[in-house]
Order: structure tokens, then C-alpha cells, then sequence
């Protein structure tokens, strides 16, 4: 079992962090802001002072199953673009063959109307003593056969070098799908072994989740650690900005969200996933008394998880209580998160797109329901998506 740490290291973790990247140089930006979570994620696991947590024993697992389907979107969009160059190739190639036998053709029959009537010298020609008229007309057609004959030679020698390139080109691309292939069939069977892994800890930790599932304690300390990680954040994706270092009280009432690019879409924006709507905003929560800050949707795993808006990924990773989460940051204190899910593609830095995949439905982090939990954040703090998202 993996165990994880209190809220109060991570927050020193982060805070060291937040203070490093604060002083960074100009250039300096959110690009490589996932190798800084990185080595701030080896500081936390080297800490001596560690409070054990039945969900953390997943996080390793489910962690690999994340890394593992990512791997296996990444060899498939490989394949695809692989497939999709052999076909071009192959296309090419067609039309170049073509091309090769019409030129070949043209060069024989001239060939043989060189054989026929012999090579025709223009001295000999001139020789002749015919009309000047029957003359020029002569050596004009000569001189034109004789063009097209180098023009043709030239041309076949083209194309049947490039023929060779394609050739070559064919058997690269043939040789990199199949070693694709291969690494798929590898991250497959790694998959299912992680898949396996993760099962039997979930039997062994079972009844230790559903205890800890219903302490209203666990559940406030998960909550505050997330709002916590996000202050620090919102300061990283806004380094040149004034900070207010007054504490934010996740308890206090969200601000309402009145300006910024993202209130332009109020109310236009769509649910990152398509399912039934278990919980609503501020509604009490079954399994410990605490209210939800977000929405839960209900939906089979590996639902592919769109964003809702245009946006920079600022968190992408394992956190306690929310499994494998992605936080998108939209700009002007607003923020997405997206929560249990199995995988992840988005990386921290990433810049992403309205209706870009960034993850897949799953119920890592111990959540007894598969689906998605989902929340919108304005200053760090809560707000009810209701009236941002078309119920549709």
C-alpha cells in the first residue's frame, strides 16, 4: 500500500514550488510546468511524515492504467497517421507506375520510327538539294522529334527514381507500422495486468473505502486539499499578476462569476460527458453529510471527457479523494476540473481546445460509482455549473 501525506506538507510542497516558479525567468511559462509537479510529487514521497489512507493504495495502479491507455490513444492516432501515409504512398506510387508505362510506350514507338527510317543527319539533309520550304518543315520535325525524345528520356528517368523513393518509403512506413502494432499488443497485455493489479487491491481494501467513504472529516480534508492546490495554481498561471496572499475559505460563498471570456459562454457551454446526473450543486452527499461542489455524472467506463472551453491544463495527475483528476485553467480566475477518471491524455502545460478530449470516464481514487465528477471554479472557489451548461 502506497500511503500519502497530509494536507499540510502537500501545501508546503506546493508552496516551495509556487515560490521556485515565482522567481523563474520571463520566458519561463506553464509549458514546463509538468516536470516541476514531477520533481515537487518526489519532495512530498520523500517526506518522512506520511498518514495512511485506504484509496492511496491505488494510486500506483491506477496511475499505469492512466499512463498505459494514454499510450495505447497516442500508437493508435500513430497508426492511424502511418496508415493514412501508406495509403497516399501506395496512391502515388499507382499513378507513378501509370506515368512510367505511358512514357515507356511513347519512347518505343518513337524508337521504332527510328528504326524504320533510320537517323536522320542535317547535313545530309541540307544535302538533298530539296525546296527551302520542304527543307525547314524537315528539319523542324527532325528537331521536335529529337526534343521529345530527350524530354521523354528525362522524365521516365524521374519517375522511376521516384518510383525507387516511394518503393523505400513504402517498406520504412511498412516496417513502423508493424513495430507499432507490436508496442500496442505490449501496452495491452501491460493494461490488463495493471486492471488486474487494481482489482485485487480494491478487494482488499473494500471495507476500509466504504468506512472511510462516510467520514465527514476525510471528506472536508480532501475538499480543502483541492481548493488549497488550486490557489496555488491560479498564482502559477498568473505570475505577473498582483497576488492576494489573504486565505481563501472554501467555506465561504463562491463570487459571482460576472466577466472574462468564459461568462461569454454562459450558458452555452456543454457537459463534459454524456450521462445521468446523480447530484446537483450544494446538495447534500450520501456517504457523509458534506455538500457536493460539483456535479457527478453517471456513465460506463472510458466515456471519452471533453473540455468545456479553451483553456491551458495547469494539474494533471492522482490526487486523494478525486482519483486521476485534470485541472484546466480558462483564464481570467476561471477553472475546470474533471475528476475519477481512468485515464488521462492531457499533460500539465498542454494547451487545449473547446470539445477536446482530455480524458475517460472511470471511478479511480475509490469512488463507489463509475462516471465523471466535474466542477467549475471562479478564484479558486466553487460555483454552481447549472446555469453555464445546456442540460442537453
Amino acid at each position: 500500500m502506497t500511503p500519502m501525506w497530509p494536507a499540510r506538507v502537500i501545501f508546503l510542497a506546493v508552496g516551495l514550488a509556487c515560490t521556485f516558479i515565482a522567481h523563474a525567468a520571463p520566458k519561463d511559462d506553464l509549458s514546463s510546468l509538468h516536470e516541476r509537479i514531477k520533481t515537487l510529487q518526489k519532495e512530498v514521497e520523500s517526506t518522512k511524515d506520511k498518514k495512511a489512507d485506504a484509496t492511496d493504495a491505488l494510486k500506483q495502479s491506477e496511475q499505469a492504467i492512466s499512463n498505459a491507455n494514454r499510450k495505447l490513444r497516442q500508437l493508435a492516432q500513430q497508426q492511424e497517421s502511418v496508415g493514412a501515409t501508406l495509403n497516399r504512398v501506395q496512391r502515388e506510387s499507382r499513378d507513378t507506375q501509370g506515368k512510367i508505362s505511358s512514357q515507356q510506350s511513347l519512347l518505343g514507338r518513337l524508337l521504332h520510327h527510328y528504326y524504320l527510317h533510320g537517323q536522320h543527319d542535317p547535313l545530309k539533309i541540307l544535302l538533298n538539294q530539296q525546296s527551302p520550304d520542304q527543307l525547314a518543315r524537315q528539319l523542324h520535325y527532325y528537331t521536335y522529334l529529337s526534343r521529345a525524345r530527350a524530354d521523354l528520356i528525362g522524365n521516365l528517368r524521374v519517375n522511376l527514381a521516384h518510383s525507387r523513393e516511394l518503393a523505400q518509403l513504402y517498406q520504412e512506413k511498412s516496417a513502423e507500422l508493424e513495430q507499432v502494432k507490436s508496442e500496442q499488443a505490449k501496452q495491452k497485455i501491460q493494461l490488463e495486468k495493471e486492471k488486474g493489479a487494481r482489482k485485487t487491491v480494491l478487494v482488499q481494501i473494500n471495507q476500509q473505502i466504504t468506512s472511510q467513504r462516510h467520514e465527514l472529516g476525510r471528506l472536508q480534508r480532501d475538499e480543502k486539499r483541492l481548493t488549497q492546490l488550486i490557489e496555488r495554481l491560479s498564482r502559477l498561471a498568473q505570475p505577473r499578476k498582483k497576488k492576494n496572499t489573504a486565505p481563501q475559505s472554501s467555506s465561504r460563498p463562491a463570487p459571482e462569476p460576472s466577466s472574462g471570456a468564459l461568462h461569454q459562454l454562459k450558458g452555452k457551454l456543454r457537459l463534459p460527458v454524456r450521462g445521468q446526473l446523480a447530484n446537483r450543486f450544494g446538495a447534500s452527499r450520501e456517504d457523509g453529510g458534506a455538500t457536493w461542489k460539483g456535479l457527478f455524472i453517471k456513465t460506463p467506463a472510458g466515456q471519452e471527457v471533453k473540455c468545456i472551453a479553451k483553456g491551458q491544463v495547469v494539474f494533471s495527475d492522482w490526487l486523494r479523494g478525486f482519483g486521476n483528476i485534470i485541472i484546466i485553467d480558462h483564464g481570467d480566475g476561471y477553472m475546470s476540473l474533471y475528476g475519477n477518471n481512468e485515464t488521462l491524455f492531457k499533460q500539465a502545460g498542454e494547451a487545449v481546445q473547446a470539445g477536446d478530449t482530455v480524458a475517460a470516464t472511470g471511478n479511480s481514487g475509490g469512488n463507489a460509482e463509475t462516471g465523471l465528477y466535474f466542477e467549475m471554479r471562479y478564484q479558486s472557489r466553487p460555483f454552481d455549473p447549472a446555469g453555464w451548461v445546456k442540460s442537453n
